[in-house]
């Protein structure tokens, strides 16, 4: 199976619209993130403009993404494994190919993309499906991460955690199913001190058949818009002082699709909680630090389903 890269255009204009520029599909090796808080701070390249590297064994795709030099990474293998992703690096995948068992970790580095790329069933042993942390200017775009609900909670660990105070995160466009645990974001109650610092965009993702984590948002600052969630047992859950800004999102199947526990606080507008209610202390964080594009509520169902995951083509 092998892997390579295609990508996506996003607009950086704050509009109402229903097919906006966000979900428009190129093929560019130059592509970057223009949205949310991976377009701040100098931006997220990746490995735009470096080498292009194929590999086809795990010590080899270890190898490739390692450094700090600007590289493309096309990559295929399958185990029960983490590898570990290097700053100025694009780590891709063509649509239909999948990786399992192996899991991608981001850790101390910065200016990375991840994109078009199936993870499933990473065993907690081996840790999260995708894991950034103590990173910066990350891009996590078009992924499908997901395990299954057949065994014990704990038999997974997190489909995509972002702790140890990350800041210039953003993940759009993906599929995020069929666990137990999804989304840490802010590493524990006794880390505010690092984590007060996160910055996150979540747009535009597919949140189905959870439990819990749809996020879980620890400290910092979320902007969460145009998701849709089905059918979770949870909802976000704003925690230890988090100030979220959540727009235009469409929840089915849960009583609590945004909440608080520990004192963490929301700004929620122009959603369809689908018949239930927000019951999250109202917060300060009330306009993003960048422009963006917001779907009207009603058109946020069609067009994020039917593109979240691993669906681009070349």
């Amino acid at each position: 199976m092998k892997w390579l890269y295609s990508l996506i255009a996003f607009a950086a204009v704050q509009v109402v619209s229903a097919a906006p520029a966000e979900l428009v599909k190129r093929a560019s090796a130059n592509d970057v993130a223009t949205v949310g808080y991976a377009t701040l701070n100098g931006g997220t390249s990746g490995g735009s403009g470096g080498t292009t590297t194929t590999v086809t064994t795990l010590a080899a795709l270890t190898a490739a993404v390692s450094g700090s030099a600007k590289k493309v990474v096309i990559i295929s293998g399958n185990g029960n494994t983490v590898v570990k992703v290097g700053s100025n690096t694009s780590v891709v995948g063509k649509k239909g190919a999948a990786l399992n068992g192996v899991g991608l970790r981001v850790i101390d580095e910065k200016n990375v993309i991840i994109r078009n790329l199936k993870i499933t069933k990473v065993l907690a042993s081996a840790g999260d499906a995708v894991a950034v942390q103590s990173s910066s200017q990350v891009w996590i775009d078009h992924v499908d991460v997901s395990s299954d609900k057949d065994h014990d909670k704990d038999f997974y660990d997190g489909l995509i955690d972002i702790t140890h105070g990350c800041t210039g995160i953003t993940v759009t466009n993906s599929k995020i199913s069929n666990h137990w645990k999804a989304s840490l974001i802010g590493h524990s109650d006794s880390n505010g001190a690092e984590d007060k610092k996160i910055t996150v965009t979540l747009a535009n993702n597919y949140w189905s058949n959870l439990n819990s984590r749809t996020p879980s948002f620890r400290f910092g600052s979320g902007h969460i818009f145009n998701n849709v969630f089905d059918n979770n047992s949870d909802g976000i859950n704003t925690r230890q002082g988090a100030q979220l800004l959540v727009e235009n999102n469409v929840w089915t199947g849960t009583s609590k699709p945004l909440y608080s526990t520990d004192g963490g606080f929301a700004v929620a507008r122009g959603n369809d909680f689908g018949g239930a209610a927000n019951s999250a202390p109202v917060g300060t964080f009330t306009k993003a630090p960048y422009s963006y594009s917001l779907l009207a509520v009603g058109s946020v169902r069609s067009s994020v389903v039917s593109s979240a995951g691993a669906t681009l083509s070349l």
